[in-house]
This record gives structure tokens, sequence and C-alpha cells, in this order.
């Protein structure tokens, strides 16, 4: 029977591999999210420089680009599950890493860039490998149930994670990083705890055909194309976050906790969102709801940069939060129903590229901008540049703009008609 004829918003949870694997996600990103509010705060402390914001997620995006004809054949290929753990325990180290810099007084960029490296490349092989786990824990038919409460882990932990981020760097920044110490190491327990599942690995010899599968998948699928795309640009463009320490203590004159706060501001409207979302899954016109989330993120941002009312940032961020899970709702959705389990590490590698390229070189775009002519245009460029991406991917991806409903499930290896 169907997620729809159910109408079950807890259908994932019924499988005991998929609970761990969520709150192994959701600690992780909640430790994540800890020590990118205390690395960002430490180093505009420290330097004063907007560029070495930028810098912070330029060195994290850089090797998932490096890297991406390698980590997705391995998620294809390896267990994925022991492939997590093991990413997850790397992640610890680094986390020890950056704890003992705080302790001994020696937090400086050179350092700090080369823990955040090592942080990248092990995301680098995580994402792929966790993306493509969490299909093969659950059947195809509450796949689409479980790709909203993926997506509610991540900003779960986005609302929480900033929030205790900024309270616990106003305390003790050592305090802080000790437990992301912690969570990274209880996320490895659960990953490591999850049954074995069944997965169906590439049995072609490793050459540049099988490498380069997530590509050419891509490419052929214009639907996934213009999704994963549009996100691309988007968020490269619109994308503030590199620039909410500025923005903390120079614009709004905030604290730590104001930084937390402002950080945490679009999880709780994605959240919201999601919420909302695993319970009223789109069962119609989902294309143009996607374009009118990315238009709705423009906005968001254009607000955000202009105000100087802590309250109106606020909500402008959330409202950047809403729209944007809107966009994430469906190219997740799409990506997990319609690509076959045998490439869906190589097509997971190269969506990280893509989210990470929005995400982190659009932290770098940011701060290069910010250092050259101020925060705020930085900020209200990127939000017109958004507009701007919303309506020449909508006239160039008719086939996007077009999706009705995202019920595609696969089966034997193939995609199904909606």
């Amino acid at each position: 029977m169907s997620l729809k004829a159910r109408g079950d918003r807890f259908a994932a949870f019924r499988h005991v591999g998929y609970v761990r694997f969520f709150f192994a996600r959701f600690f992780v990103a909640f430790a994540t999210q800890i020590i990118s509010v205390c690395v960002g705060w430490q180093m505009y402390d420290r330097t004063g420089s907007a560029i070495y914001l930028g810098l912070i997620g330029l060195v994290q995006f850089l090797p998932s680009l490096l890297l991406i004809l390698l980590t997705g054949s391995v998620a294809d290929r390896y267990n994925r599950r022991v492939i997590s753990a093991i990413c997850i325990l790397v992640g610890t180290v680094c986390s020890i890493l950056l704890l003992l810099l705080t302790v001994t007084g020696t937090f400086s960029p050179l350092p700090v860039f080369v823990i955040l490296a090592v942080f990248g490349i092990e995301r680098a092989f995580m994402t792929p490998a966790m993306q493509s786990l969490a299909p093969n824990l659950i059947p195809p038919e509450d796949l689409s149930n479980a790709v909203a409460w993926n997506s509610l882990t991540w900003d779960a932990a986005a609302i929480l994670g900033p929030v205790a981020g900024g309270l616990l760097y106003g305390l003790n920044p050592s305090v802080a990083y000790l437990i992301a110490v912690g969570l990274f190491a209880i996320g490895t327990v659960l990953v490591y705890l999850i049954p074995k599942p069944p997965q169906r690995t590439s049995a072609q010899s490793k050459n540049w055909d099988e490498i380069l599968a997530g590509f050419r998948f891509i490419w052929s699928e214009k639907v996934v194309l213009g999704a994963v795309s549009l996100d691309l640009f988007a968020v490269l463009l619109g994308g503030a976050v590199a620039l909410m320490p500025i923005f903390a203590r120079d614009i709004l004159t905030l604290g730590p906790w104001g930084l937390g706060l402002l950080r945490a501001a679009p999880g709780f409207g994605a959240i919201a969102m999601a919420l909302f979302l695993a319970t009223y899954p789109l069962r119609k016109k989902a294309g143009v709801y996607m374009f009118i989330g990315v238009a709705l993120f423009g906005v968001g941002t254009l607000i955000f940069g202009l105000s100087q009312t802590p309250w109106l940032s606020v909500l402008a961020l959330a409202l950047m939060g809403a729209s944007d899970m809107i966009s994430v709702y469906v190219r997740e959705t799409l990506i997990t129903l319609w690509t076959p389990d045998h490439v869906r590490g190589r097509v997971n590698a190269v969506n990280m590229v893509f989210v990470g390229a929005s995400n982190e070189l659009g932290e770098f775009r940011a701060g290069t901008m910010a250092h050259l002519f101020g925060a705020v245009p930085a900020v209200v460029i990127g939000g017109i540049g958004t507009l701007a991406v919303a309506i020449i991917w909508a006239a160039s991806f008719p086939q996007l703009r077009r999706i009705d409903t995202l019920d595609a499930p696969i089966r034997g290896g193939e995609r199904q008609p909606a």
C-alpha cells in the first residue's frame, strides 16, 4: 500500500535501521553546526577579515570537487554503513583537534584551515555514502516520507546546533567543542549499530565509464539536472551564512548568542516547512512550487541584507529557510526516487558537489564580495541574482516546471512513470 493511501507521517520510523540512521544523522549535523558557529566567530574575532570567513567554506568544498570521481564509486562498491561510520570517526578526531587549539590558545587560520580541509575530505566520502544508505534501509513506498524526515533532521540540528553553539561559546568555547566531540562519537556508534542492509553494488569494472555514470545519469535526466543546477546557482548567489558573524557583531550589534540565533533562524523556517511537507506532501505542481520557493529565497535574502533590525533579520532568515526547504524537498525526492540503486552513490556524489558548491563556494563568494564591497552589498546583490536564476531556469527547464507529482519509485532498478 502506498504512503499516499496510508497517510502515515511516521512511515519511515517503522524500520529500526532507519531510526538509528535518523538519530546518527541528527547528532552529526548538530555537532557540525556547533563547530561551524564556533569556528566562524573565532576566526572573525581573531582576524576581523571577511575573506577568512569565505575561505572557511572554500577549504571544505574543494575536497568534494577534487574527489568527486572517487567518492561516489566508493559508496557504490563498498559497505555504505562502514564508510559512514569511519567518516564520522574522522570528524570526531577533527573536533578534538579544534578543541586542543582552543584550549592551548593556538587557534589561528593555518592549522584551522588544515583541520577543516580534513573535515571536507571526510564529508566528501560520508555524504554520498549516507545519502545512498537511507534508501537501503526502507522500502520504496516509504522513501518520500524518509526524504522529508531526513531534511527535518538537518533542520532540527540547524535550529538547535547554532543556538547551543552560540550559548556554549559565550560560556566557554572549549565546552562547545567538547560537546561536539561527544555528539560525533555517539553518531559513530549509532551508524555502526545499523543492521547491515541489502545493497546492490556496481558489477562493472572500475573504468571511466563506471566512474562517470553519475554525471551521465544527471545529464541525461533533464529534470534532475534542472533541479540540482537550480539549487546550485540560487544558493551560490543568495547564501549569506558566511557573513553572519559580521552582521551579528558589526551591523546588528549582537554577541555570540546573537550569531547563534541568526544561524538558527533559517532552521526554524525550514523545520516548519519540513513538518508541513511530511504531513502534506506535494501532490500536484511540484515543479512550480520549487521555482516559487527559489524566488522567495531571493526575496528573503534581499530583506536580510537591507535590514538593520534584529527581529526583521530573523524573520527574513526564517523565510529563506522555509522557501529553501521546498526546493530541497523536490530535489532530494527526485534524486532518491528516480535513481537506480547501483549508481545512487555516484549520483549523490555529483549532487553533493552541486550542494557543496552552492553552500561552501557560496560562502567564499559572499566573503570575497564583502571584502571588496562590504557585507550589505554582497548580500543584496546575491538576493537579486537568486531572483534572476529562478526566472532563467523556469524558462530553460520547462520539463522541471511541468513536474506534477513526485511519486516515481524505483522498481527493478528502473524508474517507473509517475
